[in-house]
């Protein structure tokens, strides 16, 4: 299920997807206030608006309506999404209601066609008729590489890379392993260094000590030996 997010759209394709998206960014705050500014200053004389325009639609709440009642045309899915179980189900969903999607690198890159820090997925609804034919061409690629594929892709088994959030997480705790290896090393030295420096200091108080006792003896003897001659005067 998360190998297929690493089977992503071929750098030609995603030229071509991403050229016909900008064509269909949805306007500015500051241009839809300029709008509005001047529909409002020209009033009555300021023509109808017939034709809804046509913009990318985004937010994935959006997008999964538009998947479920099949308006979407084609949905646009980032390959890293975190956490991935945002949009793991997306490519499912599209399947089961035959909406061709396709998986490209870069949530950031899709949130700069909608004016957002990143987006999880985009669906584009409708296009004009001069670009109805990139779009079909899009969706061809889509359906060959993605919808066809899916089964397949679903049974690979991938390579057992983490995420980058994980790796960094395991870099971290191995760090901190290593760090308190390194301190339990640090104290064990320091440990021996005072064990050894307590019997060289237990070994200058016993070799004191004999001193004292050898020096002692020579003269516990010759007191005895005053004391005799005493007793024979």
């Amino acid at each position: 299920m998360l190998n297929q997010f690493t089977n992503t759209l071929d750098k030609n394709a995603a030229q071509a997807l991403f050229t016909l998206l900008e064509k269909y960014a949805p306007e500015t705050k500051t241009a839809k206030k300029q709008r509005l500014l001047a529909k409002a200053a020209a009033g009555a004389a300021a023509p109808a608006d017939t034709k809804k325009p046509l913009f990318v639609k985004y937010g994935l709440n959006h997008v999964t309506g538009l998947v479920e009642q099949k308006k979407a045309k084609l949905v646009v899915i980032a390959h890293d999404v975190d956490p991935i179980e945002l949009v793991m189900w997306l490519p499912t969903l599209c399947r089961k209601k035959g909406i061709p999607y396709v998986i490209v690198k870069g949530k950031a890159r899709l949130g700069r066609i909608v004016h957002q820090k990143t987006a999880a997925a985009l669906a584009v609804v409708d296009v004009d008729a001069k670009d109805k034919k990139d779009l079909a061409d899009l969706v061809q690629r889509a359906q060959d590489n993605f919808l066809e594929r899916y089964s397949r892709t679903l049974k690979t088994v991938g390579g057992g890379v983490m995420g980058p959030k994980h790796i960094a997480r395991k870099a971290k705790y191995a760090r901190r392993v290593a760090r308190e290896a390194t301190g339990l090393e640090a104290q064990k030295k320091q440990k021996a260094l005072k064990a050894e420096r307590a019997s060289a200091d237990k070994a200058k108080e016993d070799k004191a000590a004999e001193k004292v006792a050898a020096e002692k003896k020579p003269a516990a003897e010759k007191k005895p030996a005053a004391d005799k001659k005493a007793e024979k005067k």
